[in-house]
């Protein structure tokens, strides 16, 4: 998958684990050595179709009690008016490091834990839903997504099943008439895209979803949105819509990202080279374009979370961040923000895609939701 993408993607990760590494300097190869697989990929025996049922198999979900790190909220936030009426599906990035195996195991300690981390942060501002969902599954290995080999694809496409089996676990959970929102972040933004093409878009069931959040990964405008079968959001208060983007702070350096993002095709299997890919303002909950060549302004941001790693939690800062969509499909944010060391080559900002909008995020799905409320019937 989207080698060089990726890459710069991966070495955000790498830092939050090994500590500071000049990974700028890093080569395609070492960083191969470093992290692909070795062994032959391993087929992953398919799960019991109720395995989803154990909550075990869940980071978060009704139920689990303080136990759910979805539950967290920063120090000193104000309680939410009331809660949120919708179903959340919440799909976390890569946590597994390791290239012993292509994919990891469901028990393996260290991935477990950045997983409940990344859900802790990034799930965290839906939680004003009693029915926040996010799956443990079997995700593909970080280094499946710095090399073109088959054995890659053919651990994503393992992962990705996962995740239909804990979507549908999901649904059987939910009432039949409840309103749904769809989140992921980067590989989890990645199987989100394809649940919408497989499982959403023509069906009934895409008349229950109040918004989709796939952030840290592209999404074609001409090649991946339309299999998806909703359309991206034009407004903060339109329903039934896709929000995506990919912060870097200025000045950026993010064309290993453009070169790469043409090694794929997209969801239609045609090659998205040359084509337009989604960015959300995250502070206006609009589609960026010709409009947002200017931006908006660091006032309108809510609160950026500036996460404490070593002592999971964060702090929630107001009027931080700015936020303008550029031509060339990207989010850029300012000046580089003091976040933490995390901080991807070129100004990458892709661990702290959703911290850095917290707050507006928390309100952009609540608003979403009511506007879908308001447009059922009686």
């Amino acid at each position: 998958m989207v080698r060089k993408f990726l890459y710069a993607m991966a070495v955000l990760v790498v830092l939050l684990l090994a500590g500071a590494v000049a990974l700028v300097l890093w080569s395609d190869s070492l960083t191969k050595i470093a992290f692909v697989p070795t062994g032959k990929f391993v087929p992953q025996p398919a799960l019991a179709a109720n395995v989803y049922d154990d909550p075990a198999m869940w980071i978060a979900r009704p139920g689990l009690g303080a136990e759910d790190p979805s539950h967290w909220l920063p120090p000193g936030y104000k309680p939410d008016p009331g809660p949120l009426h919708a179903a959340v599906f919440f799909i976390h990035p890569t946590s597994y490091l390791e290239k012993v195996r292509w994919n990891a195991p469901l028990d393996d300690v260290k991935s477990r834990d950045l997983a409940e981390t990344f859900v802790r942060g990034m799930a965290s501002p839906f939680n004003a839903s009693p029915d926040l969902w996010a799956p443990r599954y079997r995700q593909a290995a970080f280094g499946a997504f710095l090399t073109n080999e088959p054995q890659a694809n053919e651990a994503i496409d393992a992962a990705y099943a996962d995740v239909l089996l804990a979507f549908d676990a999901f649904l059987a959970g939910t009432a039949k008439d409840q309103s749904i929102v769809l989140a992921g972040h980067s590989q989890g933004a990645l199987h989100l895209k394809r649940l919408l093409r497989d499982r959403v878009a023509g069906t009934p069931l895409a008349k229950r979803i109040a918004a989709v959040y796939a952030i840290g990964w592209p999404i074609s405008l001409e090649h991946d949105l339309p299999a998806m079968g909703l359309p991206a959001c034009a407004r903060d208060d339109q329903p039934g819509c896709v929000v995506s983007w990919l912060s870097f702070a200025e000045p950026a350096d993010n064309h290993m990202l453009l070169e790469s993002y043409a090694d794929r095709p997209g969801l239609d299997g045609k090659p998205v080279g040359g084509s337009a890919f989604l960015c959300t303002n995250p502070l206006t909950g609009a589609a960026g374009g010709s409009a947002d060549t200017t931006g908006v302004g660091a006032k309108a941001n809510l609160g950026t979370l500036v996460p404490d790693l070593e002592k999971k939690t964060g702090t929630l800062f107001t009027a931080m961040v700015p936020a303008r969509c550029g031509a060339d499909g990207f989010l850029y944010i300012g000046d580089p923000p003091k976040m933490g060391p995390y901080v991807g080559p070129g100004n990458n900002y892709h661990v702290y895609d959703i911290p850095l909008f917290w707050a507006n995020l928390r309100a952009d799905v609540a608003k979403r939701v009511a506007a879908w409320q308001a447009n059922q019937p009686h």
